[in-house]
């Protein structure tokens, strides 16, 4: 009779236990208070408007010193005369450092971050940060010497978020313009730097900064500096010499500015400029009583984080990549009477293909050359190849002993230039069957030397996260 009652009990209990544990589980959620982590945003100082803050543009200029040079070489915007990363002077340059290393020209200390050189007829463009003086500043050196010339800056206050600056100046016979870290786009005459105008992209298109800070560079065709701001409107192309807007792209769907760049692209005879925002890719109309219209677009590849610009390979094809896990995308134009349709060829991770998670891949001799990023499995941080016939097929990797992080890499004499995180610089075969290095050589002590490099008059400008030198590599 006890047995019985026990064994009752015992029901009841477990009856009562289990209703219990199933009312807690519907009701409570464990997990109300976490946060969805999206790649990109870790560390992410919140969003801070500087609207109420007026910024004056320019405002400050001092003139050091009278200079001319005999040099002619250009590297006058973010990847080189062609946008492409490859220098074509026939200038021969070394494939070994030798004993005693390359010969450094020049050094100079800049404020924290990733912002690059501009080189035009001897003269060097950078747009620094003081952070002592809390200002944007628009340098001029000799690319002999290092010397200054002559700068000009405006009082901004920008927090360090893995370094400040980032973007490299576009560069003409008359015209130099700027986007600064908090999106203040800022033209001036080349030759002495006499300011013409400027535009706070934040007050004047709505433009959401992204976070780190604006990564992306400016171009000048034409004498028209192509922005692409987001917000009010998805690109803008603004008169160098007058500051006014000639043309403006709707952003209907509310793009955003991410930290890539601008690309030209010719397809079909129809000259565009390419841009992967943050929301999708598109390419806008870069000439005729359409420039400035919307030619096509796809939504297909829209990643949180976009640092890489648009590739533009052969045949109406452009490769887009991104970092933190997202991967690549490969894109076909198609003409379609006076428009164009998007088809999409590949789509994969960076653990299936060529990707890249902060520079521009190179596109030589028919083939694409990346580092990979560091999700990319195995073969994390190497220099790859592959064909653009197939992104998803790598056909070789500089191996497990070669690995170079977040560092940028060019093309020039027939050789890569590639740079480490730690300031390491690697010369390679510009071989499409193979990687081989011809010298290696640390040449700085810093580190995060993730600033695009600038190369003109067999003069090679690099950097790290404080500092700047120029080293002659003329053979």
């Amino acid at each position: 009779m006890q047995g019985k009652s026990t064994g009752k009990f015992l029901l009841i209990f477990l009856a009562l236990t289990g209703i219990t544990v199933f009312v807690l589980w519907f009701v409570y959620n464990p997990v109300k208070n976490l946060k969805i982590s999206v790649p990109g945003q870790d560390h992410r100082p919140p969003h801070t408007s500087d609207s109420n803050t007026v910024v004056h543009i320019g405002e400050n200029y001092t003139f050091l010193k009278e200079f001319t040079s005999p040099l002619t070489g250009k590297w006058p915007h973010f990847r080189g005369g062609d946008y492409d990363n490859i220098n074509k002077e026939k200038i021969k340059l070394i494939d070994n450092f030798g004993k005693q290393g390359p010969k450094i020209i020049w050094k100079t200390d800049m404020g924290e971050g990733h912002a690059a050189a501009a080189i035009f007829n001897g003269k060097v463009y950078v747009l620094d940060y003081n952070e002592a003086k809390k200002a944007d500043v628009l340098k001029c050196l000799s690319l002999e010497t290092g010397e200054a010339l002559w700068r000009r800056s405006y009082g901004v206050h920008i927090k360090r978020n893995h370094g400040i600056s980032r973007t490299i100046p576009a560069v003409t016979d008359k015209y130099i313009v700027s986007i600064g870290p908090r999106g203040h786009v800022m033209c001036m005459s080349t030759e002495k730097g006499d300011l013409l105008w400027g535009i706070d992209l934040e007050k004047d298109y709505a433009t959401e900064i992204p976070f780190w800070n604006t990564g992306q560079c400016p171009l000048i065709e034409n004498g028209i500096a192509v922005i692409a701001p987001g917000g009010s409107s998805l690109m803008a192309g603004i008169d160098c010499a007058t500051g006014k807007a000639v043309w403006k792209t709707p952003n209907p769907d509310k793009w955003k500015m991410s930290h890539s760049s601008v690309m030209p692209m010719t397809f079909k005879g129809k000259k565009m400029y390419v841009y992967s925002a943050i929301g999708g890719v598109c390419g806008v109309s870069a000439e005729g009583k359409d420039a400035g219209s919307l030619l096509w677009k796809c939504n297909d590849f829209e990643p949180n984080v976009v640092a890489p610009s648009p590739l533009i390979l052969n045949d109406g094809k452009v490769l887009i990549t991104a970092g933190y896990g997202v991967g690549s995308i490969l894109l076909q134009l198609i003409a379609n009477g006076e428009g164009f349709n998007v088809k999409v060829l590949q789509k994969y991770l960076p653990t299936e293909g060529i990707a890249s998670e902060q520079q521009t891949p190179v596109f030589y001799k028919g083939f694409i050359f990346a580092i990979l990023p560091k999700d990319a499995g195995g073969l994390r941080d190497q220099f790859v190849c592959c064909n653009p016939s197939d992104c998803k097929k790598i056909l070789w990797s500089s191996g497990n002993n070669a690995r170079f992080g977040l560092g940028p890499y060019i093309v020039a004499d027939g050789k890569f230039f590639i740079l480490n995180d730690d300031g390491t610089l690697t010369i390679a075969e510009a071989n499409t069957s193979k990687f081989v290095v011809l010298s290696q050589t640390k040449i700085m002590d810093g580190q995060d030397a993730w600033g695009p490099i600038a190369i003109a008059d067999g003069r090679l400008i690099m950097r790290d996260s404080k500092q700047m030198l120029c080293i002659d590599i003329r053979k």
